[in-house]
């Protein structure tokens, strides 16, 4: 298997074209190694979501796992009635809401259940000197530290619409509220860091929550060794 997933890895810009419903279905078919693509595809989306409602970089990656074999485990249900990236986030949101409760870390809410390595994506300039970088690096850290101190609603709708652009329909199915609360919600978190920031937090945020390369290769490893174990029974 590694030698057919490095293989993989060096022909990946060829699937680029193919939607997730393309791939899908030739996963369901039987060439399970493309699941890589649709995991390339939303790790860092995955990782985002899970973290902003566990706040904890090592749980994050083990409901990334739990989420992609489940999926993987009921492709058949998937029927296309919403986006696929929908319904791998909404199986995401389920599984972090879930580990959250176990361990007793968030009350319950009303209407709402419940660096080190090279970057999956380099925003920042090389031709910036190390002083605006070191300053880059501040900001991020601040920003990440305001997003974590969001109220558990808050926090999660803003992570969704603000830094990964999913639009209000998507946010509100995922988390299985109104489009009204997603509006709500959104207009309110970025009213409590307007007042913690007291500055214009612009593209600064889109840095934050970075999900490493290393993770990317560490999640997906472990995703097809259970994948592997499940075939093999």
């Amino acid at each position: 298997m590694p030698e057919i997933r490095t293989v993989l890895l060096q022909e990946l810009g060829s699937f680029d074209t193919m939607s997730d419903e393309e791939v899908i279905a030739r996963v369901h078919a039987g060439e399970i190694m493309l699941f890589e693509i649709v995991m390339r595809r939303y790790n860092q989306r995955i990782y985002r979501v899970a973290r902003t409602i566990l706040r904890d970089d090592a749980e994050a990656e083990d409901v990334m796992q739990d989420a992609y074999v489940r999926a993987y485990q009921h492709l058949a249900q998937f029927e296309g009635r919403a986006k696929f990236s929908t319904w791998l986030t909404k199986i995401a949101v389920h599984e972090a809401l879930a580990r959250a409760r176990r361990r007793k870390r968030f009350d319950r809410i009303h209407a709402f259940p419940a660096p080190d390595g090279e970057s999956m994506n380099t925003f920042e300039s090389k031709d910036r000197d190390p002083e605006r970088q070191a300053f880059d690096h501040e900001m991020n850290i601040l920003l990440e530290k305001a997003v974590d101190a969001l109220p558990a609603n808050y926090r999660c709708v803003f992570m969704m619409r603000e830094i990964e652009g999913m639009s209000t329909a998507e946010t509100a199915e995922c988390l299985e509220i109104s489009e009204e609360s997603v509006k709500v919600r959104l207009h309110r978190a970025k009213a409590v860091l307007r007042r913690r920031l007291s500055a214009s937090m612009g593209t600064a945020i889109a840095r934050g929550f970075q999900f490493h390369r290393s993770r990317c290769d560490r999640v997906v490893t472990a995703v097809f060794a259970r994948i592997a174990t499940q075939e093999s029974r």
